[in-house]
């Protein structure tokens, strides 16, 4: 499983940008080693790591024969053929993951099963600390009618934005969410592992949201994504599904709670071409402030069902219309006009 791990990093993992990978490698690294969250890695040890890891991404790039394996379990089982693997590893107490990421980057992932629910109709299945994973390891996602999160790599993303944060200005969205999870002395390593508990149902929201947003656009919104190559394009059109997603749940559900430390965590993950196509939630979420407009934020998720959702409709309809170019000049001028 490991492998194919490798491949698809070799393949994608240094598509990001430079700083992006820096900090990812680095994150990468102390998985790779089993460091402790707030361990140092020695720079001399990263250093060779990393150009260890490169040369091996050179050698499977470089391969005409490398392919992704199938998994061995039972007789072979296809490396994206998620449901099958998890039938074979749920008495072993495991879980497996395997799906398209940003610019159809594969990404798979083994770990352990922390807990498996069905919520409302919609199965949650929580996994633990990974045994396998690439490079690029999402949080959470949704697929069917199925959400995983993988609190190993929240863990650690958390931390990530922690140690950058203590490096710029304390008065930021994250630093606030961080601050409400310290209990007396700041203590950062309690403090991301406290919100990792209580963050992981502001990403259940998320996909459930994601899942709902699936319902309304149907299968044709995955086979546009898909099919649209323009990197710019896929970015745009992920950043109106999240937004529908937000504003059909994730925002009404934690608004209704009253959720500050939750909020103050959306906020400061409202980045990116998602703040870029909504100033209006930017500016409902007043990140500059101590003080959350719970109001405002209700108002804005309200209004922002229909943009989102109409939005998405017009540009299925641009995909109909006239395929990946249709949706590449559409997508083109919402980003050029913020």
């Amino acid at each position: 499983m490991q492998a194919n791990c490798d491949l698809a990093d070799a393949l994608h993992a240094r598509e990001k940008s430079l700083c992006t990978y820096l900090l990812g490698m680095r994150e990468y690294f102390r998985w790779a080693a089993r460091l402790p969250l707030g361990a140092a890695p020695d720079r001399a040890r990263l250093s060779a790591w990393i150009a260890q890891r490169e040369r091996e991404w050179d050698a499977l790039h470089e391969d005409p024969d490398a392919s992704y394996g199938d998994l061995p379990l039972a007789d072979g089982i296809d490396p994206f053929d998620e449901d099958a693997a998890n039938r074979e590893l749920r008495a072993r107490g495991l879980v497996y993951g395997a799906g398209l990421g940003l610019f159809g980057a594969p990404m798979f992932f083994l770990a352990e099963r922390e807990s498996d629910q069905v919520r409302d109709g919609v199965r949650v299945i929580v996994a633990g600390a990974e045994l396998a994973r690439g490079f690029t390891a999402a949080p959470a996602a949704s697929r069917g009618g199925t959400i995983l999160v993988r609190t190993d790599a929240m863990r650690r993303w958390l931390w990530t934005r922690a140690e950058t944060a203590r490096l710029g200005s304390p008065d930021t969205a994250f630093s606030r969410a961080l601050h409400a999870y310290c209990s007396g002395a700041v203590d950062t390593v309690n403090a991301v592992e406290s919100m990792v508990r209580g963050e992981t149902e502001t990403l259940v929201l998320h996909e459930v949201g994601e899942l709902r947003a699936a319902t309304l656009l149907g299968s044709e919104w995955e086979d546009m994504l898909l099919a649209v190559k323009d990197r710019r394009a896929e970015v745009v059109l992920r950043a109106v599904r999240d937004l529908l997603a937000d504003c059909l749940v994730t925002l009404p559900a934690l608004t209704a709670r009253a959720a500050a430390r939750s909020l103050y965590f959306w906020i400061a993950n409202f980045d990116g071409m998602r703040r870029a196509l909504a100033p209006e939630l930017a500016e409902a979420c007043h990140s500059d402030s101590r003080d959350l407009d719970l109001a405002a934020l209700d108002r804005a998720a309200t209004s922002g069902r229909q943009v989102w959702g109409n939005l998405a409709v017009d540009l299925l309809a641009a995909w109909r219309r006239g395929g990946g170019e249709a949706v590449r000049r559409e997508t083109a001028g919402l980003a050029a006009g913020h």
